[in-house]
């Protein structure tokens, strides 16, 4: 665009977001139900972050990725419902220009980070399944440490690298993002600029975000799955029935939307985003306090525990 057309645009200096739909009288029952997720969402993390912290038997690498994916999870939801509650409530369906990029680049640093660290987990449950002999000197704790700072680093990297290319792109109308909150693909949709190399960009960094951890993931169950004994099957199947249906819906559902971004209409996009961004953190912990015996372990005992002090305080 030459610079006369571009003086004649009208940059926008916000956005209206049309949250999960326009009808009415659908608002109280979705501002009830988006309540109800975010505070199970919110409690069941926090709840594993506690007991993992206070209870010394569940001190091992599995339990420190875990707290630090409940840790990721709190935050990812932080970033959508509480916005997305306000507006509810309030009416206000608008967000400033670096609103929205501020909580497309927390969004985006989060949704990546998580990305690796479940390939960081499934690489710890791959160790500990077929190299139990070599488990505690090949995951120690300075190894814990620095995958996680790893995942962390990585997750920032990329979301820095396309929130600042998109930062650099010119908005100017039309305002509505048809979405509940500030999202790559509605976004760029309202920019006047060229997008051509920034949809180039954000498809690379997607298979470093997305299809590179999901190929290791597979490929570390794969190797758990494929343990001959029976008795290794057992174990195996125990440790993939809680943590993969987590990776995969994660993961495929990251692929639908940003490797293959015309797979899927703009409903089933935004239906897609809310099932990984706010149905996902509400069913892991519950797949994680459920299913793995190390936080029942945990809850049963600090429950006693606290039994216990009020018997002797009565």
């Amino acid at each position: 665009m030459e610079r006369g057309e571009w003086d004649n645009q009208t940059l926008l200096m916000e956005f209206l977001l049309l949250r999960l739909g326009d009808a009415h009288e659908l608002q109280t029952p979705l501002f009830l139900l988006c309540l109800t997720i975010y505070t199970v969402t919110m409690v069941g993390n926090v709840l594993i972050i506690v007991l993992v912290v206070i209870d010394q038997h569940v001190h091992t690498p599995m339990y420190f990725f875990l707290v630090n994916l409940s840790s990721l999870e709190t935050c990812y939801s932080s970033t959508i419902l509480p916005r997305l509650l306000a507006s509810f409530l309030t009416g206000d369906r608008t967000i400033s220009v670096q609103g929205c990029m501020a909580q497309f680049f927390f969004f985006g640093t989060f949704a990546a980070s998580e990305s690796y660290l479940l390939a960081t987990m499934s690489y710890d449950q791959y160790l500990a399944t077929c190299q139990p002999l070599l488990y505690a000197s090949l995951m120690n704790w300075k190894v814990c440490l620095q995958l996680v700072a790893g995942s962390w680093v990585v997750g920032l990297l990329i979301s820095t690298g396309i929130t600042s290319f998109i930062c650099r792109q010119r908005f100017c109308g039309p305002s509505a993002i048809d979405h509940f909150f500030c999202e790559e693909a509605p976004l760029l949709e309202l920019s006047c600029s060229d997008i051509g190399m920034i949809r180039i960009l954000i498809i690379v960094l997607s298979f470093l975000d997305v299809v590179f951890p999901f190929l290791f993931t597979l490929a570390s169950y794969v190797c758990i799955i494929r343990i001959p004994s029976s008795m290794g099957r057992h174990k195996a199947f125990s440790t993939c029935s809680s943590h993969l249906p987590i990776v995969i819906v994660f993961c495929d559902t990251l692929i639908i939307l940003y490797v293959l971004p015309n797979s899927a209409t703009e409903t089933a996009q935004k239906m897609f985003s809310f099932s990984y961004s706010v149905l996902r953190p509400l069913i892991s912990p519950l797949i994680n306090s459920l299913r793995n015996r190390g936080v029942k372990g945990a809850l049963g005992r600090v429950l006693r525990r606290a039994a216990a002090c009020t018997d002797s305080s009565n």
